[in-house]
């Protein structure tokens, strides 16, 4: 099979306007877009023309934890207008962070109040990683194994090779273990340790991650579709051209 492929806008964020680049990522070969808050905040409903008169569309998006904890309807609304399938939150900052079992586990409940109530809508919570869920806590215990532990089965997972690359963990090993929970592969590649230009980041297929070995790995996810992001291009089309080719280059 092959799978869509959906861009990340947060990659191109310092090249506005956003919906300048919509056709021009169409015309690389992209199916849909992954906008980041507030990409899409100001009015969902003109960001969805936008998305239709370039042919693009938008499968799932990133929010923040506290508008599923706290405003779970208007972002439920928002994947409607969106036509988006998942709800992504992505992130806790440094300062939310705590180094235990008890606090890991707690995200995870809130993921999981939260996907009851999308599910009640047709729609699907996933977490996107980091490199800090793979970190080791002081019991030896990793926070990516108390969230979704603690989250359940409803809760799904947006996976992030890059990161899980940076945090010294093994995407071969994470994309076998939570295999049926994986609804979205996010290929992000990065440059040898040490690298400067870019952040480190690069394009798919110009890092260090052998993707061709991973390719049988993806086709034993639940995943239907395949991301592209750079977190810091130079030039974010070359970024969002080189990566789509390399991923149509190994048959997904």
């Amino acid at each position: 099979m092959t799978y869509l492929k959906a861009y990340q806008l947060y990659s191109s964020r310092n090249f506005p306007p956003l919906a300048d680049q919509l056709p021009i990522l169409k015309a690389m070969g992209y199916d849909a877009i992954e906008p980041w808050l507030p990409a899409y905040e100001a009015d969902p409903a003109l960001f969805r023309r936008q998305l239709d008169d370039a042919g693009l569309a938008c499968y799932g998006f990133h929010m923040p934890l506290a508008g599923l904890v706290s405003e779970p309807q208007r972002f439920i609304e928002i994947a409607q207008t969106l036509g988006a399938t998942y709800l992504i939150p992505p992130y806790v900052t440094l300062e939310e962070r705590e180094p235990t079992v008890a606090y890991w586990r707690g995200l995870g409940e809130k993921l999981a109040r939260g996907a009851e109530i999308a599910a009640k809508h047709g729609l699907q919570v996933a977490w996107h990683n980091h490199d800090f869920e793979f970190l080791r806590l002081s019991d030896g215990s990793r926070p990516i194994d108390h969230i979704f532990d603690a989250g359940g089965p409803g809760v799904k997972f947006e996976i992030d090779c890059g990161w899980i690359v940076r945090a010294g963990a093994d995407p071969a090993a994470e994309l076998q273990r939570f295999a049926d929970r994986i609804v979205v592969i996010q290929t992000k590649d990065t440059a040898p340790i040490g690298t400067k230009a870019d952040d480190g980041w690069t394009a798919t297929g110009d890092g260090i991650i052998d993707w061709a070995s991973l390719v049988p790995l993806f086709r034993q996810t639940k995943a239907d579709h395949i991301v592209t992001e750079h977190d810091n291009p130079s030039d974010w089309q070359a970024f969002a051209r080189r990566s789509i080719e390399h991923l149509n280059s190994l048959g997904l």
